[in-house]
């Protein structure tokens, strides 16, 4: 299952998976894109390991990682909680 974690300011979305029994977490990043339909892209965390690029450059995988690594410690918590929605009991 993939639960929703943010919405940058340019339409990309993050959204995580629950954390696998190796303690990874996959992350998707996405962004809707006129030509292409849209972009995408899996980081496992921790690590940083990036996978199944399709659109994006390096400047764009760069900024992505930034706000993946100053945000890693709420996607692994979320992560084992079922998603932000469960883990802030909304």
């Amino acid at each position: 299952m993939m639960y929703p974690f943010m919405t940058l300011d340019d339409g990309t979305e993050i959204v995580h998976s629950e954390m696998k029994d190796n303690g990874k977490v996959k992350v998707y990043v996405e962004k809707p894109d006129e030509k292409d339909c849209f972009h995408h892209a899996v980081c496992w965390i921790p690590g940083y390991q990036w996978e199944d690029v399709n659109g994006f450059d390096e400047k764009a995988l760069a900024r992505y990682e930034e706000v993946l690594r100053s945000t890693a410690h709420l996607i692994l918590q979320f992560s084992q909680e079922g998603g932000f929605e469960h883990a802030a009991n909304f």
